[in-house]
């Protein structure tokens, strides 16, 4: 049992690179990710309007810069060639010198204009960026160890320390960003709220109903059913069927709506967020706590320990890191549904994104988007670097 966990853990870390060292596929995806480069560098990278709602004009690369550009989304794949281990630079440098483009082109392309035109970034920025992320990865996977493995990151102190300095302040979606001012601060608080309550909401229902369920199996079965039955149910359908319960829930109980319960708002989106979560929730922690080995829990048993002993000793902190992965997927499926809950009225990023479909403003839409995709990846990374902490600790305790 030891020795299967032991390689549990360290499969984390070792077995993605080993599988691509010995198919050579770090090479294919980075000449993917030169390929995708190479065709956003020859495409226009800004779309100058005249204000957020007209028609405008795009604009390519200077020609020294497009050759830089071109030489850089082709030079991961080629040093990958001589050395593995070094392609996480120009990969970095590749990601940093897109994002630079996009503000020192927006910037001069401004030069001159209006006060309220607008600088938004076009299908090549989109494309050499996206390609530039590709060679990131591949880079990641080309290493060998966890600490050469760090270096692959090195990119994200200069991206936002140009952030920071206002290398993107003429980018569109920034401009917009600045015109709204504390609105924007209090819909990304409100967006992390929803998230948060509901969250915490779906462990306190599913965490009981997993541990109940893990040992009876009719009940996981019904349970189960009854979640999966959930998710199959659309989130804007879901959204509609609880506005009629709970309007007619408080003008029955006054209470209720004192404290906020109504048929739109934050109350029927929290409640269809929560029953989203509840599926990966009790997923994971049925399947966690019943691949305990039974050994373990009859070693414990045979020590005198209780069965409330042997749950909180033995048995959860062996199904925490399979039971954290479905609080992961949990989170980051939250954050795209929290987006949708903007449409009753219960705020969030979500209203920028239907704000700007309803009146065709592509950088309000953005505005929304990019901030709830990278909100994603964040809350991805963080706890999945919880999990991979957990199985280390089990893995050196084993």
């Amino acid at each position: 049992m030891r020795a299967s966990q032991s390689a549990g853990a360290g499969d984390d870390t070792s077995s993605a690179p080993r599988l691509f060292r010995a198919r050579g596929d770090v090479q294919v995806v980075l000449w993917l990710a030169g390929a995708t480069m190479l065709t956003g560098s020859l495409m226009p990278w800004v779309l100058l309007r005249p204000n957020r709602l007209a028609p405008g004009e795009y604009a390519r690369l200077p020609g020294i810069w497009m050759v830089i550009a071109v030489l850089l989304a082709l030079l991961p794949a080629l040093s990958a060639r001589w050395s593995r281990r070094a392609v996480w630079l120009p990969a970095g440098l590749a990601l940093v010198l897109g994002v630079w483009l996009l503000g020192d082109r927006t910037h001069a392309t401004l030069v001159g204009q209006a006060p309220f035109a607008r600088a938004s970034a076009a299908s090549g920025v989109w494309l050499y960026l996206l390609g530039a992320a590709i060679a990131v990865y591949g880079a990641q996977q080309a290493v060998s160890t966890r600490r050469t493995g760090l270096l692959a990151w090195w990119w994200v102190v200069p991206v936002v320390t140009l952030v920071l300095l206002g290398q993107l302040s003429s980018w569109s979606v920034l401009v917009e960003g600045r015109s709204e001012g504390g609105r924007w601060l209090q819909e990304l608080a409100q967006h992390l709220r929803l998230v948060g309550s509901a969250l915490g909401l779906a462990l306190l229902i599913g965490a009981p109903l997993a541990v109940w369920a893990a040992g009876r199996e009719r009940v996981a079965g019904a349970v189960l059913g009854l979640a999966n039955a959930v998710q199959t149910i659309p989130s804007l359908a879901l959204l509609g069927l609880l506005i009629a319960p709970l309007s007619a829930l408080s003008r029955a109980v006054p209470t209720l709506r004192e404290w906020g319960v109504a048929g739109i708002g934050v109350a029927p989106a929290l409640s269809a967020m929560t029953l989203y979560a509840l599926l990966p929730v009790l997923r994971n922690g049925v399947v966690a706590l019943r691949g305990v080995p039974p050994g373990v829990v009859d070693a414990a048993r045979g020590m005198g320990m209780t069965a409330s002993q042997r749950f909180w000793r033995v048995q959860l902190p062996l199904a925490l890191p399979v039971w954290l992965a479905g609080v992961r997927q949990a989170a980051v499926l939250l954050v795209g549904v929290a987006a949708v809950a903007a449409l009753i009225g219960a705020g969030g990023l979500g209203t920028y994104i239907f704000k700007g479909l309803q009146s065709a403003a592509a950088d309000l839409i953005l505005l929304g988007a990019v901030p709830a995709a990278v909100l994603a990846v964040v809350v991805d990374a963080l706890l999945r670097g919880i999990e991979t902490l957990l199985g280390r600790r089990l893995g050196r305790a084993a």
